[in-house]
């Protein structure tokens, strides 16, 4: 029973102790180094995320999106801490901010409602 060892036992024994002829396994310090590397600067848009406040938004609207779009939303969420919610909130304030024809096919619409 005494010469039963787990494989994890048997690996950290070799780490310790390696057979003669076999290198010494130790971790590559270049690697640890290179991981340490200061963060780069975020993009505008990503520090306007950051800062855009939708603590305040209470309706809610139902959104369907492809798969594909679904998994990268996810991941980026993952990379940056942006939930999903303020990256879309966020996302369509800009697009009727930066594209003044939606306002004004809306203000149309409202006019010719109204007659």
């Amino acid at each position: 029973m005494e010469n039963m060892k787990s494989l994890a036992d048997q690996i950290r024994e070799q780490l310790v102790n390696p057979a003669p002829g076999e290198p010494e396994l130790k971790p590559d310090r270049k690697a640890k180094t290179e991981r340490k590397t200061k963060p780069k600067e975020l993009p505008q848009i990503i520090a306007d995320m950051l800062a855009y406040d939708n603590s305040n938004n209470k309706s809610m609207v139902h959104a369907r999106f492809d798969a594909k779009t679904v998994r990268t939303m996810n991941q980026f969420k993952m990379a940056t801490g942006i939930e999903v919610t303020r990256l879309v909130s966020f996302a369509v304030k800009n697009l009727f901010d930066t594209c003044p024809e939606l306002k004004a096919t809306i203000k149309q619409f409202i006019q010719n409602n109204d007659l």
